[in-house]
């Protein structure tokens, strides 16, 4: 890892956040429109961050803000490693690691909201991280390395190769980005009717710093989306903001599911795409 590398995992921890706020910006005001409605400014994002970190910090359990700037820290330490080229394995158990920090934190409080909303943001880990690894196995079997600056230096688009996995993880990526209909344990709009799922219990700066690492973990998880584009960088960037409009639409166009046909869904995808993308590559 070169000191180019370095700089980058530093600039995320820099500029993550502010990119991740325009970009959460951008999705509010698009979802307006599509809603028929004008919807706040694109720095909304960054005035209500700001505000929260203005109240007075007030937690009936004092553990859960230990939980919670845990769960930024790991965010914020896998980002670092993912854009300074690192360990693919490590993101993911870094990232992981990360959420169930979160779990813990919304388990610390006695909200019966809190702990419903850890219970399915259990589950969502239980959907999503078989078809994240294969992601990452996917990736080895065409690259021959888990480093992500290996399989940036691929010669060709990795979409092409693993067509079936890039599908998977789009679909689990939902699941991440809390959109609906997956917006499971908690929602960033008003129709979440478990009040605020697993941060029911989050306030003031304890809530602040959640938010904070929704937005550094949103910049890293279309890093993901743009390795299967990066040997062409004007197509990955391109991908990413279709990618992140093709959300944008699933979130406004469906309806919240239940748990159950959420995590059987998200294993049949990685089963039949993931799964049979990764075999045909075995057999090839």
């Amino acid at each position: 890892m070169d000191l180019m590398h370095i700089l980058y995992g530093v600039s995320f921890i820099l500029f993550g956040p502010l990119i991740g706020g325009i970009i959460v910006g951008l999705d509010r005001k698009l979802t307006a429109r599509m809603q028929g409605r004008v919807g706040p400014p694109v720095l909304q994002p960054f005035y209500d961050i700001g505000k929260l970190f203005q109240k007075e910090r007030i937690a009936v359990i004092y553990s859960e803000n230990f939980w919670v700037i845990a769960y930024l820290i790991f965010i914020v330490a896998t980002g670092m490693i993912f854009f300074a080229g690192g360990d693919l394995l490590l993101v993911i158990f870094a990232l992981t690691l990360a959420h169930v920090f979160l779990i813990i934190g919304a388990f610390s409080s006695s909200s019966p909201y809190a702990h419903v909303g850890a219970q399915r943001e259990l589950i969502q880990l239980m959907a999503i991280e078989p078809m994240v690894i294969l992601t990452a196995v996917g990736m080895y079997q065409v690259t021959g390395s888990f480093f992500v600056i290996d399989i940036l230096a691929y010669g060709g688009l990795l979409i092409f190769v693993l067509p079936g996995v890039f599908v998977g993880f789009l679909y689990v990526l939902t699941f991440k980005l809390r959109k609906s209909p997956f917006d499971l344990a908690t929602s960033h709009h008003a129709h979440q009717e478990l009040v605020k799922g697993l941060t029911t219990e989050f306030a003031g700066p304890t809530l602040g710093i959640y938010e904070l690492a929704h937005l550094y973990e949103t910049v890293m998880l279309l890093g993901f989306v743009y390795l299967f584009f990066g040997a062409n960088p004007l197509t990955g960037i391109i991908a990413v903001i279709l990618v992140y409009i093709i959300e944008i639409f699933v979130d406004n166009a469906t309806t919240r599911i239940t748990w159950q046909p959420a995590l059987i869904s998200a294993w049949i995808v990685t089963i039949v795409l993931g799964g049979l993308n990764l075999i045909g590559l075995y057999l090839l």
